[in-house]
């Protein structure tokens, strides 16, 4: 069965591939759009600036705790009603957003609007029910370039939003682009997976399947701390661009695309050749891209040779490593158990956000102005290193088990 020879807006078919890609980009579209508004956002609500940044933090720990217990969810009662309430409840949330009368009010609704993830983890659990695991690597390839291609364009469109017509116009977009998802699922997604007639209890308790699973962590794990290079980027990035290399707003949001670009790439690569080289490879080959690419940036920072380009440049190749590895990993994570692909999905999910905020985290607290860049690309190199040690050991196990 092929997603793009689906025709489209058919209710009772499979979804159609435009559909899963929209799916992934409101998902993530939700992150980050609102936050060139977050000092107005401060004023308005009379409000510390930091209480306001919480919109994200605590957005992000929502949406790891979601992503848990969407996958049993759906798959006890499918993955069309479970998408359905969670976009539900997303709109009624982000209007709750717009007309918060307080910023603590605010930050209640901004959590229940992490509900918009169900996106995410049900569109590539719904891949994983209809192809088997090295075309679902291919799929989820093209799926996630919605997630690539959003969030490196959200903030522009926000700051243009916020500037002419306030912060809730931010608002107002998530809440159409919702409303666009929650028409899309009603009239385009059909079921994708059989329902499993067990309790929610019984299916919480299958937990253990995967939890035991070497593979399963190992291909998690390979995501996670692939990510996590990226997520440690994200959290020093803006701090080098500015305090080492003296960048100013404009030319920082410029260079942070490095990445995107790069994964969008790698993401388009996954589609086109994980079918052809298999899942396990084309991991490994994300892996190894991925530490080329911090690996020459340690060699020239520590050489002296370093500048804003060279840094930010070679991120590119963190970017296609993260392309190549998450689609494939994550297929991989997903087809250990596939009956439990919406459990694994969502657990997947959870692990790889959770080390990479973590990472993020301390990445903020390694840097300084005069130690430069060289601790924050040592952090990454570490996450990466680790995330090669453990896509090699999910080798290892597959050639020990005769895969």
């Amino acid at each position: 069965m092929q997603l793009t020879q689906q025709r489209f807006l058919r209710r009772h078919a499979p979804p159609h591939i435009s559909t899963l890609i929209i799916l992934s980009g409101i998902s993530a579209l939700g992150i980050n759009v609102f936050v060139p508004s977050l000092p107005g956002m401060a004023t308005y609500f009379n409000s510390e600036y930091a209480t306001l940044q919480l919109a994200i933090s605590l957005y992000l720990a929502t949406n790891a705790v979601i992503q848990i217990l969407v996958g049993p969810l759906s798959d006890k009662w499918g993955r069309r009603p479970v998408l359905l309430a969670g976009i539900g409840v997303f709109l009624l949330a982000t209007l709750g957003c717009i007309y918060a009368p307080s910023a603590e009010v605010f930050l209640g609704f901004r959590m229940a609007q992490a509900s918009v993830v169900v996106a995410m983890v049900i569109s590539r659990a719904s891949v994983r029910d209809l192809y088997d695991q090295d075309s679902a690597a291919s799929m989820i390839g093209y799926v996630t370039m919605g997630m690539a291609v959003v969030p490196m364009v959200a903030p522009a469109i926000g700051g243009v939003l916020d500037e002419t017509l306030g912060w809730q116009a931010n608002f107002w977009l998530l809440f159409l682009a919702g409303a666009v998802a929650f028409v899309l699922v009603y009239f385009d997604f059909g079921e994708t997976a059989y329902k499993s007639g067990k309790s929610i209890v019984a299916q919480f308790r299958e937990y253990p399947l995967l939890f035991t699973s070497p593979r399963f962590w190992g291909y998690s794990l390979a995501s996670a701390l692939t990510s996590g290079t990226f997520f440690a980027y994200l959290g020093g990035a803006p701090f080098v661009g500015q305090a080492v290399y003296g960048l100013s707003t404009t030319e920082l949001g410029f260079f942070m695309s490095a990445p995107a670009i790069g994964y969008f790439a790698g993401n388009f690569a996954s589609g086109r050749y994980s079918t052809k080289f298999g899942i396990n490879r084309m991991t490994l080959w994300g892996c190894l891209t991925n530490g080329i690419g911090v690996t020459l940036s340690i060699v020239i920072t520590l050489l002296d040779l370093d500048t804003a380009t060279s840094f930010f440049g070679l991120m590119i190749f963190i970017g296609i490593g993260n392309g190549l590895s998450i689609p494939n990993a994550t297929a991989g994570a997903l087809s250990v158990r596939p009956h439990l692909a919406g459990t694994a999905s969502g657990l997947s999910g959870a692990i790889m956000l959770g080390g990479g905020a973590a990472l993020s985290a301390i990445a903020g607290t390694m840097l300084n102005a005069e130690r430069g860049a060289l601790p924050l690309l040592i952090l990454m190199g570490a996450s990466g290193l680790a995330a090669l040690i453990t896509i090699m050991l999910v080798l290892r196990r597959e050639r020990q088990m005769g895969l």
